[in-house]
């Protein structure tokens, strides 16, 4: 009996934080679903309900892609949202599980400054940013989100911010010199 709940107390998570789902793709790909919302359009005969999800994939090893689909119902919608984020996945630079430079990443009034961080220091991000990081393979970063914290145009800058990321050595092969002499 001791040994069931010795067992049960180590399943749960350490961290009090409650796990995300995180749906494996038949390809190998992260699924996140970042929100799901009820939006209406009234017509004349009354109105009429639909949803729209919008969710974050990714491998891991740096690529990422966002998409947003609409349905009438929420997994038609989730699965609309998915098979348009698989084409929008674009590739991103990562050093040793973080981004290479601080960056800004803006999109409509949101910004979001992410800034690397050492060995053992995590994901510091909020929900939406989070799900995107995580999915893009960055395991330790620190992140704030100044001016809206809509979660779509927060996924989108943090993309933007994360799509301006150079290393060295692209920047190196760009002016026609060795990654030494940057």
């Amino acid at each position: 009996m001791a040994e069931e709940i010795k067992k049960n107390k180590t399943d749960k998570p350490q961290n009090n934080r409650r796990e995300r789902p995180v749906k494996k793709e038949d390809d190998g790909m992260d699924k996140r679903l970042v929100h799901v919302r009820r939006v209406t359009k009234v017509v004349k005969g009354g109105r009429t309900m639909r949803f729209s999800a919008l969710v974050v994939i990714g491998d891991g090893k740096g690529n990422v892609g966002m998409g947003i689909g609409k349905a009438n119902e929420v997994p038609n919608a989730i699965d609309k949202a998915t098979v348009v984020a698989k084409k929008n996945m674009k590739k991103i630079s990562l050093v040793d599980g973080t981004i290479p430079h601080e960056t800004v990443g803006q999109f409509s009034t949101t910004k979001i400054l992410m800034i690397p961080a050492e060995e053992g220091h995590g994901v510091i991000a909020g929900g939406a940013a989070r799900a995107v990081l995580e999915t893009a393979g960055v395991k330790n970063i620190v992140t704030k989100i100044h001016g809206s914290t809509n979660r779509i145009n927060v996924v989108r800058a943090t993309l933007n911010g994360l799509l301006s990321l150079k290393t060295r050595e692209e920047i190196a092969a760009r002016r026609g010199k060795k990654p030494e002499e940057i």
